[in-house]
Formats: C-alpha cells, sequence, structure tokens
C-alpha cells in the first residue's frame, strides 16, 4: 500500500485554482448558510416534523432511524458520483436535494410521503460534507487547505447557534404557522448555499486528480492505514455526540441542575470552538496531526471522568461553576482533535479517489450518529457512572489506534505544516 502512495510524498505543484480567494469566500458563506439551516433543523427535529405532519412522535422516531440507515447506502453511490463530477457539481446537487426536501415537508400528508421526504434530506445531509470536504480539497493545497478547513468548522458552529436561537424565534409563533416558517426558511437557507456553490468556478484538475477507476472502492478498502483513521474517528465519535444526546439529560437529572441551565453548557461550547476554532487549528498544525488528534480524545476521555465525578463533588450553587470549568475541558478536547483529525482524513485520500476515501470517512460519523441514541440511552439508564466510563475507553482506544496508524502514514499525510494561516500566492 505504501508503495502506491509513495509518489505523493513527494512535493506537488501548486496549480492555480479558478476563482482563487472569492471562490473560497463563496464556499465559506455556503457553509455558514449550510450550518444555520442545520442549527434551525438538528436540535428540533421531532417537534419540527411532529408540527408539520401531526405524526406520533413514535412513527417519526421510526421513521427518522429507518431513513437514516437508508441513506447511509447511498454513500457509495456519493464517492463515485464526486470522483467522477468533483465535490463541486455534487455539492450543489446535495444542496438543491436538501432545498426540495424542507419545501416539501408542509404537503407531507401521508406516513409514505414522511418517509420518501426524510430519505432526501438525509441522503443530502449525509452526502454533504464528503463534497464539500472534496470541494476543500480542489481549492486548497498545503496549508491553505488546513487553514480553510478550520474557517468551516469555526463558522459551521456559529452557524449552529445562529440556527438554534432562529428557530427559538421561530417556534414562539402559535399554531403550525412558525413551523410552516421553519421549513420554508429551511428551504430557501439550503437554495443559496447551492447558488453560492454555482458560483464558483469549476476547479481545473491536475492529470494526477482526473477520474481513474481503476481501484475504486477495492482500493479504499485495502488501504489499512486509512481504514484505522476511521476506526478511530468512530470511536472518538462518540465524544462528539454526547454533548447532544446525553449530556442534557445527564446535567438535569444526575447533577439536578435546572432545564433551562443545561443549555448555557451548548452555548459554552459553540461560543469557545467558534471563536477559538481557527486559533488552536493553527496551533495543531505544528505537530504531527495524529498525536495531536490523540491528545484531543485523551483531553476528551478527562473530562468524561470530571463529568463523572460531578454528583458526588459539586452540589448547589457551586454545580454550575463546575459544569461550566468541566464543559469548557471537553471543549478543549473538541478543539484539539477535530482539526488534524480532518485534515488527516482529507490529507490521506488520493486525490483521484478522494470522493471515495471520504464517503468511507463519512460512515464513520453516521453510523456513529445513527446507533449512539440508542447505547447512550442504555448508558443512561444503567447509570452515570457506566455511561462515562464507557465513552472514556472507546475515545482512548481511538487515540490509541491513531497513535498506530502513525507508523504506516505517508510523512505527508501526517506532518503539520508550519507555515499555516500564511496564503501564499497561487494557492
Amino acid at each position: 500500500m505504501e508503495d502506491i502512495r509513495v509518489p505523493e510524498a513527494a512535493p506537488r505543484a501548486v496549480h492555480p485554482v479558478a476563482g482563487g480567494v472569492s471562490a473560497r469566500r463563496r464556499l465559506i458563506a455556503s457553509s455558514l448558510a449550510t450550518s444555520i439551516g442545520d442549527g434551525i433543523y438538528v436540535p428540533l427535529t421531532m417537534l419540527f416534523i411532529h408540527g408539520l405532519t401531526g405524526l406520533s412522535l413514535t412513527s417519526i422516531g421510526t421513521g427518522l432511524t429507518f431513513a437514516g440507515l437508508s441513506a447511509l447506502a447511498f454513500m457509495p453511490a456519493a464517492g463515485v458520483l464526486i470522483d467522477r463530477f468533483g465535490g463541486r457539481r455534487v455539492l450543489i446537487g446535495v444542496l438543491a436535494l436538501r432545498a426540495t426536501g424542507f419545501a416539501a415537508y408542509p404537503f407531507a400528508d401521508s406516513y409514505p410521503a414522511f418517509l420518501a421526504i426524510a430519505l432526501v434530506v438525509a441522503v443530502g445531509m449525509w452526502a454533504s460534507s464528503p463534497s464539500q470536504q472534496s470541494l476543500i480539497g480542489d481549492l486548497a493545497r498545503g496549508a491553505e487547505r488546513d487553514r480553510l478547513l478550520a474557517w468551516d468548522r469555526s463558522l459551521r458552529n456559529a452557524g449552529m447557534g445562529c440556527g438554534s436561537l432562529a428557530a427559538a424565534g421561530m417556534l414562539a409563533w402559535n399554531g403550525t404557522t412558525g413551523f410552516v416558517v421553519a421549513a420554508e426558511t429551511l428551504a430557501a437557507v439550503f437554495a443559496v448555499a447551492a447558488v453560492l456553490v454555482a458560483r464558483i468556478p469549476q476547479p481545473v484538475r491536475t492529470p494526477a486528480e482526473r477520474p481513474d477507476r481503476r481501484g475504486g472502492y477495492r482500493r479504499v478498502l485495502t488501504d489499512r492505514p486509512y481504514l484505522l483513521l476511521t476506526t478511530a474517528n468512530f470511536l472518538i465519535a462518540f465524544g462528539y455526540t454526547t454533548q447532544a444526546m446525553a449530556l442534557p439529560v445527564f446535567l438535569t437529572r444526575d447533577v439536578a441542575l435546572p432545564d433551562a441551565l443545561a443549555g448555557v453548557v451548548f452555548a459554552l461550547n459553540t461560543v469557545l470552538v467558534a471563536t477559538l476554532g481557527v486559533p488552536a487549528a493553527r496551533l495543531a498544525s505544528r505537530g504531527r496531526r495524529t498525536r495531536t488528534a490523540a491528545l484531543g480524545a485523551a483531553v476528551f476521555a478527562l473530562s468524561f471522568a470530571a463529568f463523572a465525578a460531578l454528583p458526588r463533588l459539586v452540589h448547589g450553587a457551586d454545580a454550575l461553576v463546575a459544569v461550566l470549568a468541566v464543559a469548557a475541558l471537553y471543549t478543549g478536547g473538541e478543539l484539539v482533535h477535530s482539526a488534524p483529525a480532518q485534515s488527516l482524513s482529507v490529507q490521506a485520500a488520493p486525490d483521484h479517489l478522494r470522493g471515495r476515501y471520504l464517503s468511507v470517512h463519512q460512515l464513520s460519523w453516521s453510523v456513529c450518529r445513527t446507533v449512539a441514541p440508542m447505547l447512550l440511552g442504555f448508558l443512561l439508564d444503567t447509570g452515570p457512572w457506566h455511561l462515562w466510563t464507557v465513552l472514556a475507553l472507546l475515545v482512548l482506544t481511538g487515540a490509541a489506534i491513531l497513535l498506530y496508524a502513525e507508523r504506516s502514514l505517508p510523512p505527508h499525510t501526517n506532518l503539520g505544516v508550519p507555515s499555516f494561516g500564511v496564503t501564499r500566492s497561487g494557492t
């Protein structure tokens, strides 16, 4: 495997990208619009669909699980399309798909119609990340690529926060009006994002980046170092899902925080990631990506140990201060891990098969988010100590796999870029 990928370890000629800085700004603006849409939809998915369709929460939950699992089957096809047509064209398509799905939700007057729309939205959601990361790979190289990924992460968190506030305002309307407004707003947001991406000139591919059907997914599935990165990401991803799925229940039930204050933790995380994401990525770029990402996972585990101790150590007014301190530690783990881990997934993918590679890597996130509600719900019922112990073991195992994968990764994939944050002409 290393013999196949050794040529990429040599410095590659940087080719000019059509559109330059303006293309990247449009991409970032599109990402911000998309994250605002996710901020409106993701936290209130069940309420949103229940308000629009009148279906029971049980049937909605079952339908969303079915749609999410079914959408995973489309990921291999998304990878093929990205490699054949480029991340830009596929991203335009999946954003348009999401816009169409949300515009159709108010007209879902039957359960089959709801399932069809939910599947369309889920396919668009799962395919957005690999197509966008592939487009970033087309638009930038080296330090500039890491810089663009860092800005994308930071603004995505800011957009999620803004979207959540917008959702709260829409839900203040009486009846189903607020849900209809939310649906049409979501359709408009994703349509605007698609238009912004469409205004990015199609990147010109070098011969090494042009479609090559040789190997295909067989090449991906025999790339042991990349599969190790994907496995590590799957395990560490449970640390990310905890904040939205398990932490609110733990804080209100076991730490006895008021329901209203549980949301403060999410707000703190969003603000810190949005403001410190780029500086943290700049610092992380100075070391080996595997080691820095493993360090972030270790900080995750330390924060989980602290959360486990909270119910025994703090009570009353001191609880909120202690929770915020541990939440800041948790966010530190996210900041340290996210930048190098994402860079690894893009840098380790060969240019001509980037779509397939990133689609496989996206499965680590998608499968985790699909099974996490069941696992975390079981652990919450078992007890807080069991929850945090299992989560710590998962992320530490992921960290160990990253360190093990280091020896088999090509140097250019793993080494940081000291010039991160400096934009060179022509990149």
